[in-house]
């Protein structure tokens, strides 16, 4: 059977790739994947401690049957927190009904007003918007750009859970959040969120949650572009020492 692999950050550059179409003997599992891959890529060997692996987009064990045609994604922590504190498994069609028009992936520049309009309401007179940029310098290095990866499938499912958790909780609250990805200048946003509420305490408090939960859960990776060439992934950070956002 074949399986469609995709390795993120740190391990896709251990395996030198970010997809790899794989053939395993029919019946095998996560563990059995590990151990080809293992045999196969030693240089992904470090990485194992800190990685989930998702199929199809859920969070799996080692003993999770692999099916023909499935997709198994290798997660290294996010900036805000380890692999394990990633959000896992479908959204429920009635909270993708809420929150699914609220969230975004952008390839491109953020343009933060119709991102206000998706909250805005006559009943809301309190909007917060935050803008995350990208800093000009890191831990005393100069940073020329940022380069963010995402793992579609579960990021998109994963900020719609929080708008929709968010929005339950707070009465006539809204908030949407639209992250970019790829290539981000110093200067630019890298994320925007906006929330909504009758009164600004709510919505304050709406905006700086989901943004930490943003960094926590959902599988969005950064890449640090210092001047002179070098870069590297910040995985697994703490909050103070984020270079952007």
């Amino acid at each position: 059977m074949k399986i469609r692999l995709l390795a993120f950050a740190s391990a896709g550059d251990a395996l030198g790739a970010g997809e790899l179409e794989l053939e395993l003997p029919p019946g095998s599992r996560v563990a059995d994947l590990r151990a080809r891959l293992d045999r196969d890529f030693p240089r992904l060997a470090p990485h194992w401690p800190q990685l989930a692996v998702a199929v199809d987009g859920r969070l799996a064990a080692p003993d999770q049957p692999l099916a023909d045609g499935c997709e198994v994604a290798l997660l290294p922590p996010v900036s805000g927190g380890a692999a394990s504190d990633l959000t896992t498994g479908p959204v429920p069609a009635a909270v993708l009904a809420t929150a699914v028009e609220k969230v975004e992936l952008a390839d491109g520049p953020i343009d933060a007003a119709p991102v206000i309009a998706r909250v805005a309401g006559p009943g809301r007179g309190a909007v917060v918007v935050f803008l995350g940029t990208v800093r000009d310098r890191h831990a005393g290095r100069a940073v020329e750009k940022l380069t963010y990866a995402a793992y579609r499938l579960m990021a998109l499912q994963g900020l719609a859970r929080i708008v929709a958790d968010l929005e339950r909780e707070g009465e006539n609250l809204r908030v949407a959040v639209v992250h970019r990805l790829g290539e981000v200048p110093v200067g630019e946003a890298s994320v925007v969120i906006a929330a909504a509420a009758p009164h600004r305490g709510a919505a304050y408090a709406a905006s700086r949650t989901a943004l930490e939960r943003l960094k926590a859960e959902i599988p969005i990776w950064k890449r640090e572009h210092y001047t002179g060439g070098e870069s590297a992934w910040r995985e697994e950070e703490p909050l103070g020492q984020r270079s952007g956002s």
